[in-house]
C-alpha cells in the first residue's frame, strides 16, 4: 500500500483540497485499495476545524464529498506512517522541519515538483483565488499520480 498524506498550514484548504482529489483519482483510476491518502497541518492553530467554506464548495462542485475531514496536525511518527508527503509551499517546509527536523529516506516533495511547473500551489487563504490553487492541485495531483504509479489519472 501507497501512503501519502498531504500538508500544508492549517489543514483546511490546500492539502485537504488535494487529499480528496488524489482520493477521486485513485478511485476513478480502479487503484483505491493500493493507497492510503490524508493530509495534517503543520500548524495547530485550524485544528478540529471543518474544511474552509470555499474549499468545500469547490470541491462539491465537482461531486467530491468531504463533510468528515477537520483539521489535524502532522506528527513525528506521520514520517514512519507514511511512504510520501506532498508539502504545498516551501514556507510548509520551514515549519516541517520544526516537527520533522531530517528526511534520511526521501519521502518528503512538493507537490509542483511532480509537474513541469516546480514550485509553491498557489495560495487562495489571501487572494480568495481558489481557481488557481484548484489548477496548481490538479495539475500536481496528476503528475503524483503519474510518479507513483506510471499511468495517466483518471478524472471523472
Amino acid at each position: 500500500m501507497i501512503k501519502v498524506l498531504f500538508v500544508c498550514h492549517g489543514n483546511i484548504c490546500r492539502s485537504p483540497m488535494a487529499e480528496y482529489v488524489f482520493k477521486k483519482m485513485v478511485t476513478d483510476s480502479g487503484t483505491e485499495q493500493e493507497f492510503l491518502i490524508e493530509s495534517a497541518g503543520t500548524s495547530d492553530e485550524e485544528f478540529g476545524n471543518p474544511i474552509y467554506p470555499p474549499a468545500k464548495k469547490l470541491l462539491n462542485s465537482c461531486g467530491i464529498k468531504c463533510d468528515d475531514k477537520h483539521a489535524k496536525q502532522i506528527r513525528r511518527e506521520d514520517y514512519d506512517n507514511y511512504d510520501h508527503l506532498i508539502l504545498m509551499e516551501e514556507y510548509n517546509l520551514e515549519w516541517l522541519k520544526r516537527i520533522i527536523p531530517d528526511d534520511p529516506e526521501n519521502k518528503i516533495s512538493m507537490l509542483m515538483d511532480h509537474t513541469e511547473r516546480p514550485g509553491d500551489v498557489a495560495d487562495p487563504w489571501y487572494t480568495g483565488n481558489f481557481d488557481d490553487a484548484w489548477r496548481d492541485i490538479m495539475e500536481g495531483c496528476s503528475g503524483l499520480f503519474k510518479d507513483l504509479t506510471g499511468e495517466e489519472p483518471v478524472f471523472k
